[in-house]
């Protein structure tokens, strides 16, 4: 880009500019021909029929003299810069003022016909060839006693049109000139509002292909240059969390696999070698066999989050009663509950109670958060499950008295594989990812999962579903 757009413009400027010159140059005598002299006949048709009409009519009534025609000859002449003939009706020459580049008039013109003229108000040409090139010539009739008498001529060389034109040339260019100084403004807009915002954009695009996701985009506009900077910055932060968020994914997911794996290899091999003796077999195969179930429910948790990191992820949406599904996922904990002398509550306002929801993905749900209320509980506890409906929602709670939760570890209980301090002791067997799937599986649901915990007291979790 810095080589190839930049460069275009900058031909394409000077391009411009040559183009504008050339346009001023051969286009305004083309367009300004027609038109001045149309402009100029008129005048001229004008001034010889004011004077024919109003001036000379006397003259054929012998009121006015021959001098005092000649001195108004001379000063249209002066006005004019032109050649001014006053004729008789059969083109003897009355009187004339002739300016310096003019030849002098003829005594009489040969062929003269009046009518040459008619139904026109100008002609050009050299007119009977008394000139050496082209005039514009207008005519107008002297009337006196309803009969033309005489015709007032005036000629002016078409050549003397070109001072206008150069005049109008001199302005135009002078115009043009200031256009394309002027322009060169958008230049600098361009360089400065289009060019450098864009080339920081591509030198931040090769420094992400890089792998540079620490390089930052200045800012210093709020328009769409501005936002797409901004927006790109925002994305190589999110890139930045995701790639930090994938390689602390995968050391968790790696150290979670290798403990059980090494205890396994470790007792498998202790076995094989004979390290430990037939009576103890019993002892370590279980313990191999809890390592296992870990791995287990570890690769299921994995599979179950990657289904809801799918973009394709549908929901199976049907009716169900939600007190029903309570109450067959609190039995499924029954023999768990016996042996930690813990009892599971339930408090339903009716009987029955639907809702709208993806029933697998939801039970996994409430089984994650009554496991996890069972790990958590003490001894001779109570761990109470509720339902209400508010609206068009119905609102589950899974609430326990047990260790709660510290403050500064709530908002992270929902990253997968962490868990606080307080649970590492009482959590041998958990992955870290029951309450990511609980909040990956209601928010797939477009509803909200929340928590309420007091260190030393208890922790409810309430989510949201919508109404069957």
């Amino acid at each position: 880009m810095r080589s190839t757009l930049y460069l275009k413009f900058v031909i394409v400027y000077i391009l411009f500019g040559f183009l504008c010159i050339f346009s001023v140059a051969t286009l305004t005598f083309n367009l300004t021909s027609a038109p001045l002299v149309e402009e100029t006949a008129f005048s001229l048709y004008q001034e010889v029929n004011l004077i024919a009409s109003n001036y000379l009519p006397p003259y054929f009534a012998e009121e006015l003299e021959k001098r005092d025609v000649y001195l108004q000859l001379s000063g249209m002449e002066l006005q004019l810069e032109a050649s001014i003939w006053f004729v008789d009706k059969d083109g003897k020459m009355i009187s004339s003022a002739v300016s310096d580049d003019y030849p002098n008039a003829p005594f009489y013109i040969q062929d003269f016909d009046p009518v040459e003229i008619s139904g026109r108000q100008y002609q050009i040409g050299r007119y009977h060839e008394y000139f050496d090139e082209d005039v514009i010539t207008v005519m107008a009739p002297v009337v006196y006693g309803y009969t033309p008498r005489g015709y007032l001529i005036i000629h002016k060389y078409l050549d003397d049109l070109q001072d206008a034109q150069h005049i109008l040339l001199r302005a135009a260019s002078i115009t043009v000139f200031l256009i394309y100084i002027l322009s060169f403004v958008i230049l600098l807009a361009f360089h400065y509002f289009v060019y450098r915002p864009l080339h920081n954009i591509t030198e931040a695009a090769a420094q992400y292909a890089s792998g540079n996701l620490e390089y930052e985009i200045p800012v210093y506009t709020e328009d769409e240059m501005g936002y797409l900077s901004a927006s790109l910055n925002y994305m190589s932060s999110h890139l930045r969390d995701v790639k930090d968020y994938q390689k602390k994914f995968v050391a968790n997911v790696s150290h979670d696999f290798r403990s059980p794996l090494t205890s396994i290899k470790g007792y498998v091999e202790a076995i094989a070698d004979g390290t430990i003796p037939p009576e103890s077999y019993e002892k370590y195969l279980k313990i191999i066999l809890f390592e296992t179930e870990r791995l287990t429910d570890l690769t299921q948790d994995l599979l179950t989050l990657n289904e809801f990191d799918s973009e394709n992820l549908i929901l199976n949406k049907e009716i169900f009663d939600i007190h029903e599904m309570i109450k067959h996922v609190a039995a499924s904990f029954e023999g768990t509950c016996k042996q930690k002398k813990i009892s599971i509550d339930v408090l339903f306002a009716s009987k029955h109670l639907n809702v709208n929801a993806d029933k697998r993905k939801i039970q996994q749900a409430l089984y994650n958060l009554l496991d996890n209320a069972i790990k958590f509980s003490d001894p001779d506890s109570v761990i109470t499950v509720e339902t209400t409906e508010r609206g068009d929602k119905v609102y589950t709670s899974v609430k326990d008295e047990g260790i709660g939760i510290p403050r500064n570890s709530l908002n992270r209980i929902w990253e997968r594989f962490y868990k606080s301090d307080l649970s590492r002791g009482k959590d041998k067997k958990g992955t870290g990812l029951g309450l990511a799937i609980v909040k990956e599986a209601i928010q797939a649901h477009g509803e909200n999962v929340n928590v309420v915990s007091t260190e030393g007291v208890g922790t409810e979790f309430i989510f949201s579903l919508p109404k069957g």
